[in-house]
């Protein structure tokens, strides 16, 4: 398989598409010569080899001309999200190596700027460029002979409260985005949405494959809602050809669907899921409704395995097979590797995948990335394979199916989080002795419930649950927020002394105690994030 660098796939674009429109903004729409012209003055801007630059994110064109800038310049990219809260974005930039953020103000030094950085006007550099490059000047992509140079650094949970910076190569991403292409069955006549947050993955899915095929990446804010009616009408009225969504708002998608007796919009072709388990009572819905002309793409990745590594049509024109029927029996599956990937499950049932696309580990943590990142022998040579820590099994079709993780790690809004994160910094409260969380089902989604065990014996249980709330709204991320912390006078052990996570939720849980009022459950009091 042919792996061409992300920028020179997009140089390639602009030299064949110049005046098609590369990004659609709110209506507004921009050019692939116009956008290759900014991403130029960015990568001068930047300078050579300018090492991991922080992004404060915004769902705009800044975005993309800040990410592609990067790469082109031979940079690392580190979006941060500028609504978290500013401790949260310091941590991330500090774990990444960020010397420099590009944001509001333009280039600024980090992490002392970050406040003065979030506050301005943007400057637009594409302003201060008197003319576009002459193609001799074009910037090219000055890393594409050393594929293991790191392209961007994104952040997974883990149990110590601190952000773990994966470092993902461009041989990695260039793989993978070159799967996608093919996957999706982009052209230049798509138009894809830019759904996802900018801080995590899943949006490199919707902008890397659109801008290197030639194809239209739309921006509208009235897809950023949450209002599922609002969304249908941005995607009509920009005529988008391809979703690319959260398998939980999936979920709410098709119930919607199925209670107002809506369609989707006529240009939609293709609806790409993922994230989380799919519901085979939502699937079952979604076949009963007029979708056989859209592809329902089922997907599963790590950010250690750089985007998609699995792939499955539930439904739709290229489902395998006639009238397949996925999940009567048996959960929904993933699917079976994109070209790029090589995979195996363990003895344990663990899925390690392989490949070109693995990340180059986790920055300053060499341990945890031994632990995760293995080599074993293969009968030509070492292979280097990641352990997922989700459970799988294998149909006789060679489908995967999805069975569980062998760990307490639990997927928040489609996001990883580990347990041991949020009781760090739980743990962390001066006024919380000990802390344990859950993950629970919610019709059709996952919601985080953290049990928590005070300190002094008198302390007042429904103002320390506030408290709690209130000060981790302060220093994390929302999906690192439990949506309910119970306050309880002690946790369940197992018979080895260890606190069992389980057993906790089992004793304490309000089902256990339904007929008590909502604050007060036997002794225990809850507060809800909401």
């Amino acid at each position: 398989m042919l792996m061409v660098g992300i920028v020179p796939a997009f140089l390639e674009m602009d030299r064949t598409f110049p005046e098609k429109c590369a990004i659609e903004c709110d209506g507004r729409g921009t050019t692939y010569a116009e956008l290759a012209h900014r991403v130029r003055a960015t990568a001068r801007e930047l300078g050579p080899e300018p090492g991991p630059v922080g992004v404060l994110t915004d769902r705009s064109e800044d975005t993309v001309v800040a990410l592609l800038g990067i790469l082109a310049a031979g940079g690392v990219y580190v979006p941060v999200d500028p609504a978290f809260p500013a401790a949260r974005q310091r941590a991330l930039l500090e774990a990444a190596g960020c010397t420099r953020v590009l944001g509001p103000t333009g280039l600024r030094s980090a992490p002392d700027a970050l406040p003065d950085v979030m506050q301005a006007a943007a400057p637009d550099p594409a302003r201060d460029e008197p003319h576009r490059a002459s193609p001799d000047q074009a910037v090219g992509d000055p890393a594409v002979g050393d594929p293991e140079a790191p392209a961007y650094t994104l952040f997974t949970s883990g149990s110590t409260g601190r952000p773990k910076p994966v470092l993902t190569p461009r041989r990695a991403i260039a793989a993978s985005v070159a799967s996608l292409r093919d996957l999706f069955g982009l052209t230049p006549a798509d138009r894809v949405l830019q759904f996802a947050s900018l801080n995590w993955d899943t949006c490199l899915e919707e902008i890397l494959p659109a801008l290197t095929t030639g194809a239209t990446l739309v921006f509208h804010e009235e897809a950023y809602t949450g209002s599922i009616p609002r969304l249908l009408r941005a995607v009509a009225a920009t005529r988008v050809t391809l979703l690319d969504l959260p398998t939980a708002f999936w979920h709410e998608l098709v119930r919607h669907l199925a209670e107002s007796d809506e369609q989707l919009p006529d240009r939609v072709r293709t609806v790409v899921i993922g994230g989380e388990a799919v519901s085979p009572a939502r699937l079952a819905e979604w076949r009963a409704r007029d979708t056989g002309r859209v592809r329902l793409i089922n997907t599963y990745g790590c950010t250690e395995t750089t985007l998609i590594t699995h792939a499955v049509d539930l439904h739709g024109p290229e489902a395998p097979g006639p009238g397949a029927w996925w999940g009567e029996h048996e959960g929904v599956p993933v699917g079976t590797p994109l070209p790029h990937v090589t995979d195996a499950v363990g003895p344990d049932g663990e899925l390690l995948v392989s490949g070109p696309a693995l990340a180059l580990g986790y920055r300053d943590l060499p341990e945890v990335t031994a632990e995760r990142f293995v080599t074993r022998q293969g009968p030509e040579g070492p292979v280097r394979w990641f352990r997922t820590g989700d459970r799988v099994s294998r149909r006789p079709d060679g489908h995967l199916v999805h069975e569980g993780r062998l760990d307490a790690e639990i997927k928040v809004r489609g996001i990883r989080v580990d347990p041991g994160e949020i009781e760090a910094h739980l743990t962390a409260h001066p006024e919380v002795g000990v802390a344990v969380v859950v993950g629970t089902r919610v019709e059709d989604r996952t919601t985080v419930t953290a049990y928590v065990v005070p300190r002094r014996a008198d302390a007042d249980d429904a103002a320390l649950a506030r408290q709690v709330l209130r000060d981790l709204r302060a220093s994390v991320p929302g999906h690192l927020v439990p949506h309910r912390v119970t306050v309880v006078p002690g946790l369940v052990h197992t018979a080895g002394g260890k606190i069992d996570r389980l057993g906790t939720h089992r004793r304490h849980s309000p089902a256990a105690a339904p007929s008590a009022p909502a604050e007060h459950r036997g002794g225990l009091t809850e507060q809800d994030n909401r």
